[in-house]
C-alpha cells in the first residue's frame, strides 16, 4: 500500500477482493446497495461476496430479522448483523479454518421526494480478525447532508467501503476512525456515533473515540452513558426533556452535584415537563478541554471517570456558545422543554455583547435562539463582596449595563430565567481550581469538598496527579491504547 497517498474507494474494494481470506455478506436497506456495488465494480468480487440482499419491504424485513418499532435504528442494525453473521458461520463451515468472516449491514433513511426529512443511517460491521476467532463489531451513525439522493448513496457507498477496509487493515482504532472520511469532502456526512468493540479491541476506550469524533470535526456533539458506551444523541434525546449542566468538572465538587439536584427539582415541577422523559446531561466543550493548550486525553478520562461514577450521561460538544447548543438540542427534542443550568457569573457572560459580534442581529439574534425554543435557564447563586463582607448574588440583584436591563426584565417576566431555590449556600466557598490544587499537592481537606465517590476514584486511580502509587494509572491506560496493545 502506498503510504504517501490514500487509496481510492475502488482501490480499497479491489484490495479486499484480492485478499483470499476475507469473505462475507452485505445487507443494505434504504439507500440502494451502494456498498456492495463498489466491490462488484472493482472486479474480483467473487473472492469477497458470499451474498448481498436488501429487504426493503417491512413485512419481508420483519420476517427475516424480527419486528422492530422503527426500521432505521440501532436495534434493527444489530438484528441484521447477528442474522447475517450467524448464517455465514452455519452455512460455510468448510471455509472457517482459512477465512476471516464479516457481515456488513446498513439501514438508512435517504432524502425523501419532498426533501422534508433528515437523512441518516446506521452502519455496522461484525468481523473476525483471525480465522476461527471471536467476532468484533464496529457501529456508527451518520447524517447525510447532500441535497441529492444519488450523491447521498455515493457517499454512503464510500463510507461503507472505508469501514470494511479500515476494520481489516488498520489495527489502530484512531487510524480506523480517521479513515472513514477518505474520499468524502467535508460537510457531506456527519458521524455522530462510533463504537468499536470485541476481544481484539478490548483496549479501546470508546469515550476517547467520542472525543475524537468532535475533535476531528466529524460531528459537533457526541455522547456516552454512565457505563462509557457511546450513545447516538438523536436517539437518546429524541422527544425528551433535557436538563444540561456545562462545566469543566475538574473535579466534580459538592457545588456541581447540588446544581444538578436542585435544578432538577425545579425542572420536574415545570407544567410542560414529562417526569418520565427527563434526561440529565453533563457537558464538556472542546474549548474547556483546551483551556491549558492541547487536549490532554489523560485529563479528559480523569474527568469523565468521575462524572460516570456519579451515574451521569456525558456530552462532548464544539458549541462554545449556548445559543448554538440550544439550536442543536431543539432539533432533536422536537419542541420539548430544555433546561440550562448556569452559575450567576456565567449568566453574566452570556449577556456580554462581545460574544455575538459575528451575528448581524447581535445579542438579540442569539437570544432569539437561546430562549425561543421552549428553553429555560436555572440560575445558581454565588457570593460576591459587599461593604459588610459578602452577600448572596442572584437574579434579584443581578448587575447589567443599563441598555440590557430591559431585555433582562423581558426574560424574567416571560419565565425564561429562574433562581435556583434551596441551593446549599454553605458550599459556595468551594472553588474547583482550589480543590484541584489541593489534590495535586496532597494537601489535606479537599475530601470534604467533593462527593465520596469522587474521593474514592481520585485515590484509587491517582486521578488529577494525586500523589499515590498504583500499578496501572489512567495515563498508562491511555498510552496503552495509543500503542494498540
Amino acid at each position: 500500500m502506498d503510504s504517501l497517498r490514500k487509496l481510492t474507494t475502488k482501490e480499497k474494494a479491489l484490495q479486499i477482493n484480492l485478499s483470499k481470506d476475507i469473505y462475507g455478506s452485505f445487507a443494505e436497506i434504504g439507500a440502494g446497495q451502494e456498498v456492495a456495488a463498489n466491490f462488484f465494480k472493482a472486479g474480483g468480487a467473487s473472492g469477497t461476496v458470499a451474498k448481498t440482499m436488501s429487504a426493503y419491504d417491512m413485512s419481508f424485513s420483519d420476517a427475516i430479522y424480527g419486528y422492530c418499532e422503527r426500521y432505521v435504528c440501532e436495534p434493527r442494525l444489530m438484528k441484521m448483523l447477528e442474522h447475517e453473521y450467524d448464517l455465514l458461520i452455519e452455512r460455510l463451515p468448510h471455509r472457517a479454518p482459512n477465512t476471516k468472516f464479516f457481515a456488513f449491514a446498513n439501514t438508512v433513511e435517504a432524502l425523501n421526494y419532498k426533501r422534508s426529512n433528515q437523512p441518516h443511517g446506521w452502519i455496522g460491521l461484525r468481523f473476525q480478525c483471525t480465522p476461527g476467532g471471536e467476532y468484533n463489531e464496529c457501529v456508527l451513525h451518520v447524517k447525510m447532508s447532500d441535497n441529492d439522493v444519488l450523491l447521498q448513496q455515493q457517499a454512503l457507498g464510500t463510507i461503507g467501503v472505508n469501514l470494511i477496509f479500515g476494520c481489516f487493515f488498520f489495527k489502530d482504532a484512531e487510524q480506523l476512525l480517521e479513515s472513514l472520511m477518505d474520499g468524502i469532502t467535508p460537510g457531506r456526512i456527519e458521524i455522530d456515533m462510533f463504537r468499536l468493540s470485541g476481544p481484539d479491541y478490548s483496549h479501546v476506550d470508546n469515550r476517547l473515540m467520542s472525543l475524537k469524533l468532535v475533535k476531528s470535526g466529524f460531528t459537533h456533539a457526541a455522547m456516552f452513558g454512565p457505563d462509557g458506551n457511546a450513545m447516538q444523541p438523536s436517539e437518546a434525546l429524541y422527544k425528551k426533556n433535557v436538563l444540561i449542566l456545562r462545566g469543566r468538572f475538574r473535579p466534580v465538587t459538592h457545588v456541581n452535584v447540588d446544581m444538578l439536584l436542585a435544578s432538577r427539582r425545579h425542572f420536574k415541577r415545570e407544567p410542560d415537563v414529562d417526569r418520565d422523559k427527563i434526561v440529565v446531561l453533563t457537558e464538556l466543550t472542546l474549548s474547556d478541554l483546551r483551556m491549558e493548550g492541547e487536549i490532554d486525553e489523560t485529563d479528559f478520562l480523569n474527568r469523565v471517570d468521575i462524572i460516570c461514577s456519579l451515574g451521569q450521561n456525558v456530552m462532548i460538544s464544539n458549541y462554545p456558545e449556548y445559543y448554538k447548543l440550544v439550536d442543536y438540542l431543539s432539533e432533536i427534542t422536537k419542541g420539548r422543554k430544555i433546561g440550562i443550568i448556569l452559575g450567576i457569573y456565567n449568566l453574566q457572560r452570556v449577556f456580554e455583547e462581545k460574544y455575538y459580534t459575528d451575528l448581524r442581529g447581535g445579542v438579540l439574534e442569539a437570544f432569539g435562539t437561546l430562549f425561543g425554543n421552549n428553553v429555560k435557564i436555572y440560575v445558581y447563586p454565588a457570593t460576591k463582596p459587599d461593604e459588610e463582607g459578602e452577600e448572596l448574588y442572584t437574579l434579584d440583584n443581578f448587575e447589567l449595563p443599563s441598555k440590557l436591563k430591559g431585555l433582562f426584565g423581558y426574560l424574567i417576566d416571560n419565565d425564561k430565567l429562574e433562581n435556583i431555590k434551596g441551593a446549599n449556600v454553605d458550599n459556595l466557598h468551594i472553588i474547583s481550581d482550589n480543590v484541584l490544587s489541593m489534590i495535586k499537592s496532597g494537601e489535606e481537606g479537599w475530601e470534604a469538598m467533593v462527593p465520596r465517590k469522587v474521593v474514592s476514584a481520585v485515590k484509587e486511580k491517582c486521578l488529577f496527579d494525586y500523589p499515590c502509587d498504583t500499578d496501572v494509572s489512567t495515563k498508562e491506560l491511555v498510552d496503552k491504547e495509543k500503542q494498540g496493545s
